[in-house]
């Protein structure tokens, strides 16, 4: 069978079990086993698999099929045009976090900068701020060990120095730091969401999608704990359903930010808020 016999196979097969990306998961999974570029793939169609090579992508497939993440089968993700490591225990992330990336980096200025990221999972976004402004200093943060090893794997492969991971229960291990800017996209969907048991989601760690309290537990938490960590005039930006943006704002006044604000994501849907800590009074 060749490249772009398998290709076709494939993709049919995918379009039965509703991939919404039938032709892509194909062109992503071949490309993994073979070591091809998709132009690669495209221009040289007619090459012959190996026995072996047929075997690794059959049984990949028949993953896919079963609705696991094309990441989790290869183990990357693209995200900021940077090629991340992910795994089962780590959220996958998502285009539309691209959003909170691209607004921290208007809200501060380019030279000099204290950013914290708090639920790091694979570094995605300190990972995104620390490639755009080397001169920032930002540190990640994660309750889970495994994260934190796949996040400085992920800096050291793409050669970020100005970044750094470490353990903590979101702001527990910090102590007495203040940063110019807190990121977060924690967990904030409900326990009873319907689309936990749909596509992609259902394979994802619940811990890393789930909050109590009507999936605002834990960016209540974020936002009641954040001040004590931030300098004067400091930003917290929250990640949060596209449901949460007056709760989250409300959250950010009783918790005493002013400048509160929420931005919209790719689908036009409100998707990162936005508060300022107040200078402090001379």
């Amino acid at each position: 069978m060749t490249w772009q016999q398998w290709l076709t196979q494939a993709a049919a097969r995918l379009r039965v079990s509703l991939s919404p990306s039938a032709k892509r998961d194909a062109e992503i999974l071949l490309a993994q086993v073979i070591g091809a570029t998709r132009t690669r793939l495209l221009a040289f169609g007619e090459t012959p698999l190996t026995d072996a090579q047929r075997a690794t992508l059959d049984m990949l497939l028949a993953r896919r099929e079963r609705g696991e993440p094309v990441a989790y089968l290869i183990g990357e993700r693209e995200f900021w045009s940077l090629r991340l490591r992910v795994s089962p225990d780590i959220l996958i992330p998502r285009p539309d976090t691209e959003c909170l990336v691209q607004r921290a980096l208007a809200l501060l200025p380019p030279d000099r900068a204290e950013v914290l990221d708090l639920g790091t999972g694979s570094g995605a976004i300190a990972l995104a701020l620390a490639s755009e402004r080397p001169t920032w200093r930002i540190t990640g943060v994660d309750r889970s060990p495994n994260s934190v090893t796949i996040a400085r794997d992920n800096a050291a492969r793409l050669g970020l120095n100005n970044v750094e991971f470490h353990e903590s229960d979101w702001f527990k291990a910090l102590h007495a730091q203040r940063y110019s800017l807190i990121v977060s996209n924690p967990p904030y969907i409900e326990a009873d969401d319907p689309h936990l048991v749909q596509g992609d989601v259902r394979f994802e760690p619940r811990k890393a999608l789930v909050a109590g309290g009507g999936g605002l537990k834990d960016l209540a938490a974020i936002c009641q704990g954040a001040g004590r960590h931030l300098l004067p005039g400091g930003w917290l930006l929250l990640e949060h359903s596209w449901r949460q943006g007056a709760a989250v704002r409300t959250m950010l006044v009783d918790a005493g930010f002013s400048q509160t604000a929420t931005l919209r994501d790719y689908g036009d849907n409100e998707r990162v808020s936005q508060g300022q800590r107040l200078p402090e009074e001379k």
